[in-house]
């Protein structure tokens, strides 16, 4: 599994938007700024997470954007499958009901199986709020 660069680049659009929570809009092109990540990319991965409802849209010259709920409340899991779609390693574990007509006898389902559990115990263990901890914590650590 190979997360693109479009979920990379919403959970550093997430978390900047997290670091720079003060109240008021978090304008698209200071993040692209601060995160060297195009305008036009970063609109296609807002709109995705507008409609998800992740992010609140403020239009207007003072608009931007917020998070719609608390660092807390969003996994890091739930903003990648935005993004990325399922997580899953293999198609045949997309379903609830393993669709392949192999599934019985397949002797590697159960290697897909513990890697998606490892995966989603990975991704769904941390949240947004973890980030931002991560974040301040790396920045006390170079603070001369």
């Amino acid at each position: 599994m190979k997360i693109s660069t479009k979920g990379r680049y919403a959970l550093r659009l997430m978390l900047d938007i997290a670091q720079h929570n003060t109240g008021e809009p978090v304008s698209i092109r200071d993040v692209s700024r601060r995160q060297d990540i195009s305008v036009k990319y970063l609109e296609q991965i807002v709109s995705a997470l507008v409609r998800a409802g992740y992010l609140r849209s403020i239009r207007g010259p003072q608009g931007g954007y917020l998070l719609a709920k608390k660092p807390s409340e969003y996994t890091t899991g739930d903003i990648l499958r935005v993004t990325e779609g399922n997580l899953h390693p293999v198609e045949c574990l997309v379903d609830d009901i393993n669709q392949c007509p192999r599934a019985e006898s397949c002797v590697t389902l159960r290697l897909w199986k513990e890697l998606d559990e490892a995966i989603a115990g990975v991704v769904d263990r941390y949240t947004l709020e973890d980030l931002l901890a991560w974040s301040e914590a790396e920045a006390d650590y170079f603070v001369i």
